[in-house]
């Protein structure tokens, strides 16, 4: 393999579309003074988490459960970020290629919740499977890649922000909706809490801990954490776009068509690009009824930058229309559909990285073992081994009282590209609400955090982690782990 940005490819095949941007409104060069005004202070805590999308979410979860005093702030009316709001609802790979469940933990127990007309995908009897036929028919279906079935099922967004709150709410979090973390509240060197606008205003929140769970790093930011935003613009990782579905299909009759017509298929695909140019083809989701497209990925777009965004959704939007109409004229199983809806999270897969005091990279996907591991995710495939998390990648190196789970951590452009998924900011998030409470309960900074305390407390909420991690105190563990993790190793209380 190549340089590091190559590591997406491995997996992700998705084509993405580079676009002329639109004439844009230019700053005008001009600056106004704002006044200095005194900012009530709505409420205090132990660990408060701005965003919650699905890091911010276990975050709160983990800290709560670990007996602190939780506030959870969010700027939409609902939890789960890109798992919901974007309709990412398919939910990338949990178990690794000889099918073991290795992200568990939050992203069990939620998953768990959720009914059989909730969730689709391979039983567990599946998982790890190389049986041609049960490849053949779930790579069709999102949940099979390099001649493996995987756990990556797909499911309702409405149940999975539905069981997101009740969890949040059974943990005793404290929700605020309706309001985006502004900037950051900073003393020195450390972070305080956070400022926050709302229909009341600005207002604050003092934290002895506060968890940026923006997925931009948007607080690390602001606190002045080092940060890189290196990307690779051929790869999806840069790309952002407005996912939508449409209801009224059958999704059976159209991967019929693509599996037993592969030269129709062909022609129908070359003749979507040519008509629109910039032409997704839809995946499955929870029912047959309802298909998901979760493209185009436009590329050359900055998270960051605020008409990038705007014209990023212009676009989607646009293009959602007249894939619907092109759909409706020429593909099987979508004669009857409909508009159903499009995500109101705007699909970004990087804005900044954290550079921690520690850093995943792409050495590190040789099966060694971290000496601060607090999770296990799959590799991108089977000629890598499973990767250890470590802890330092969610701690900014200078700055104190802050940690920085989620698409955002610590890690090269490689590395992102897996580690940006959902079930991975399930791991992280869970990993720093942990850690936060650890750190407000014994009065220090999250740097400085007992890993083997943390790990124990990780184990007790069901988190899978290396036997050598688990086992051996933090700095005795050997420079090679194991290639792989089996359920049997699975670390609990």
């Amino acid at each position: 393999m190549g340089s590091s940005n190559e590591g997406g490819r491995l997996f992700f095949q998705s084509e993405t579309f580079e676009t002329t941007k639109r004439n844009r409104r230019k700053p005008s060069g001009r600056f106004i003074q704002e006044p200095a005004r005194s900012l009530p202070v709505h409420t205090e805590c132990d660990v408060l988490v701005v965003g919650g999308g699905p890091a911010g979410t276990a975050a709160a979860i983990s800290a709560a459960r670990a007996g602190a005093d939780v506030v959870l702030i969010e700027r939409y009316n609902h939890l789960g970020g890109l798992s919901t709001g974007g309709l990412v609802i398919w939910i990338d790979r949990m178990t690794d290629w000889q099918g073991n469940h290795v992200i568990r933990g939050f992203a069990e127990e939620l998953l768990s919740r959720l009914k059989p007309e909730m969730i689709a995908g391979p039983g567990r009897h599946e998982w790890g499977s190389r049986d041609p036929n049960r490849v053949a028919y779930w790579a069709l279906r999102t949940a099979a890649y390099h001649d493996t079935v995987t756990y990556s099922p797909t499911l309702d967004p409405e149940w999975l922000k539905a069981e997101s709150l009740a969890m949040v709410l059974e943990a005793g979090v404290h929700p605020i909706f309706h309001a985006w973390g502004a900037r950051p509240l900073v003393e020195g060197d450390r972070v305080t809490g956070c400022i926050f606008e709302s229909k009341q205003g600005r207002r604050a929140v003092l934290a002895k801990v506060t968890i940026d769970a923006s997925g931009d790093g948007d607080i690390l930011a602001g606190a002045g954490s080092d940060f890189e935003t290196e990307v690779d613009a051929r790869d999806i990782h840069g790309c952002m776009n407005t996912a939508w579905m449409f209801a009224g299909v059958d999704m059976d009759a159209f991967l019929r068509f693509r599996a037993e017509m592969p030269d129709e298929y062909g022609e129908f695909m070359a003749r979507g690009r040519e008509a629109l140019r910039f032409f997704e083809r839809p995946v499955v989701s929870w029912r047959n009824d309802v298909a998901l497209f979760m493209g185009p990925r436009l590329a050359g777009y900055s998270a960051l930058d605020v008409e990038d965004l705007s014209e990023v959704e212009i676009r989607s939007h646009q293009l959602m229309l007249e894939h619907l109409a092109f759909y409706r004229r020429h593909a099987p199983g979508f004669s009857g559909a409909h508009l159903m809806v499009s995500a109101p999270q705007l699909g970004v897969r990087h804005g900044r990285r954290l550079i921690g005091t520690a850093r995943l990279t792409r050495d590190m996907w040789d099966g060694r073992v971290a000496p601060d591991e607090i999770g296990v995710s799959p590799s991108l495939s089977p000629k890598f081994a499973n990767v250890s998390i470590p802890y330092g990648a969610l701690v900014p190196g200078r700055t104190g009282g802050l940690l920085a789970p989620g698409r955002h951590l610590s890690c090269d452009a490689g590395s992102h590209s897996f580690m940006r998924e959902i079930p991975q900011c399930w791991l992280t998030g869970q990993a720093a609400g942990a850690a936060a409470a650890l750190a407000a309960d014994h009065g220090i900074e999250p740097a400085a955090v007992p890993i083997a305390e943390l790990r124990s407390r990780l184990a007790r909420q069901g988190v899978f982690l290396n036997p050598l991690a688990a086992e051996k105190p933090a700095g005795e563990l050997d420079a090679k782990g194991l290639a792989g993790c089996s359920d049997d190793a699975t670390v609990r209380a």
